[in-house]
């Protein structure tokens, strides 16, 4: 990670992976002001959770004095499978439907660019 590149990390959230992947292409290479305010607007779910986490990046890069916070873009935006919770739905004659409750791990870096 370079020296003008800021990360946060939202761990163990209760959203199967592939939802939140479904969100990130919108926002993923676009100024911070931008994706956030794209993401404030989507219906889904995984988009308030990155938004969160995308202003979790912002504050960590504020604490930074060398980093100019306007001009922050959304580098990259990673999610990762966390642990999976097995539970079982009760089904006919006895049987048990398996259900997995899915997490992920989203990892969002910030990087100083020129914005488009």
């Amino acid at each position: 990670m370079a020296a003008e590149e800021v990360k946060a990390i939202s761990k163990y959230v209760r959203i199967s992976p592939q939802k939140v992947r479904f969100v990130i292409d919108a926002v993923k290479g676009e100024p911070v002001e931008r994706g956030l305010s794209k993401l404030k607007f989507m219906p889904q779910k995984a988009a308030g959770i990155l938004e969160k986490t995308v202003k979790s990046a912002v504050a960590n890069a504020d604490q930074k004095p060398d980093i100019d916070i306007d001009s922050l873009i959304i580098k990259n935006i990673i999610v990762d499978q966390g642990p999976t919770m097995k539970r079982f739905r009760a089904r006919a004659r006895g049987r048990g439907a398996r259900i997995l409750k899915r997490s992920s791990h989203i990892t969002v870096v910030l990087a100083v660019g020129a914005i488009k």
